[in-house]
């Protein structure tokens, strides 16, 4: 009996041993085994807000000791890997404390952080991006002021790298919003010159002495203030905002969708630069 007892006992402590081992373990994987899983963020979102906000901000915004999670900054805690370890140990030297939560509601929280940080190309974004892509340079002359890879208009900003840069909501409400303010460099503007000419364009660079002016015929003018009569600045971006109106819902999401996957990788982006280096 007393050697059975002594069996018991230490079964049962070794049974204690692996559960904290596995408690506090770090995770097995760089990558997040729940993934996107929309159900595992709105669970981490859930976690989060219940967990994090006496620090952090609700919804992944700055709070009064913590800062936002889902901001860019240079220093931020990037791999799944990397937010499972501080959120389960701590960060030492700071006020973040360790966390005695089960390995999965960690997973959890690291999904929904992430989330915050996603870009379009990090999202399931359904739909036919093929289609998406005739709809865009045809029925939706995106083409006409967009560039991709080369191909398209320079009066608007190019979307090459679209969905490595923004995120999904962000896209989808420049197609959907009016733009306010008008960003820098896409401001419509019309100008009468000194001797009675009526040019309208894109104002590319505008101060008190000059005007950059990116005419209606992708051409670059450049004017002097004295030889300009007249200047009338648009109050709205020649961005149309009503493509969810204008296009069919599904032909809206496909847009989406291939506007997603529109991404260029490091080494190419290196490799651009150093074509337009040596140009």
């Amino acid at each position: 009996m007393r050697f059975q007892a002594i069996q018991c006992a230490v079964a049962g402590a070794l049974f204690v041993s692996a559960l904290l081992a596995q408690r506090n373990a770090g995770p097995a994987s760089e990558a997040n085994p729940l993934g996107h899983d929309p159900q595992a963020v709105a669970q981490g979102h859930e976690l989060y807000n219940h967990n994090c906000t006496v620090c952090h901000g609700l919804n992944g915004a700055a709070g009064d000791r913590g800062p936002a999670l889902g901001a860019g900054r240079s220093h931020v805690i990037r791999t799944d890997k990397a937010l499972f370890e501080a959120i389960q140990n701590g960060i030492p030297g700071t006020a973040m404390p360790p966390f005695s939560l089960p390995a999965t509601d960690i997973w959890k929280v690291v999904a929904y952080i992430r989330s915050l940080r996603a870009t379009a190309s990090d999202a399931f974004v359904p739909g036919d991006a093929a289609r998406g892509e005739q709809i865009f340079w045809g029925q939706g002359r995106c083409g006409n002021c967009h560039m991709i890879r080369g191909r398209g208009g320079i009066s608007g900003p190019d979307l090459s790298n679209v969905g490595g840069e923004r995120t999904l909501e962000s896209i989808r409400d420049s197609l959907t919003k009016p733009k306010q303010p008008i960003p820098g460099g896409y401001q419509p503007v019309e100008v009468v010159t000194a001797d009675g000419r009526r040019l309208s364009g894109i104002a590319k660079n505008d101060n008190n002495f000059s005007l950059q002016l990116l005419d209606s015929h992708d051409r670059l003018q450049l004017f002097t203030a004295g030889e300009l009569r007249q200047v009338l600045y648009a109050k709205q971006s020649l961005m149309p905002s009503n493509y969810d109106r204008v296009l069919k819902p599904s032909e809206f999401q496909d847009l989406l969708a291939f506007l997603s996957r529109q991404v260029v990788h490091k080494v190419e982006r290196r490799r651009r630069s150093e074509e337009d280096d040596e140009q």
